[in-house]
């Protein structure tokens, strides 16, 4: 594969895992599969059209299994795969990094402000 081929593979796949919906969903899912009422109950702010959104990607990229039970109403259960579970290491590490950094990363962010604003007013 030549390196060009490698980037715009890399690139597509960080889209679809790095999006902020995806990681939620992956995390969510790490423990045991889920029906889509509680994970739209788990995930604040996340609208029902945008977790079918995600849960249908990550299921087109082979992370996430959709199993339908045929009751009534029907109940749809969603879960890791294979693959996705290999995906835990790297979001739940990404997951401890920001929840270590995020006061200085506030505090960082806070003083990049102050500096923009006070360059905005010379």
């Amino acid at each position: 594969m030549h390196e060009q081929e490698t980037c715009l593979a890399v690139r597509d796949v960080l889209h679809r895992v790095g999006d902020k919906w995806s990681v939620l969903v992956v995390s969510m899912l790490s423990e045991r599969p889920l029906r889509f009422s509680e994970l739209r109950r788990s995930i604040e702010g996340i609208s029902q059209r945008m977790l079918t959104l995600t849960l249908r990607n990550l299921e087109r990229d082979g992370l996430v299994m959709r199993t339908v039970t045929p009751t009534v109403p029907p109940r749809v259960d969603y879960e890791l795969t294979a693959l996705g579970r290999t995906l835990l290491d790297p979001v739940l590490a990404l997951a401890a990094w920001a929840a270590g950094h995020r006061v200085e990363i506030a505090h960082a962010r806070a003083r990049f402000d102050r500096k923009d604003r006070d360059e905005q007013t010379d």
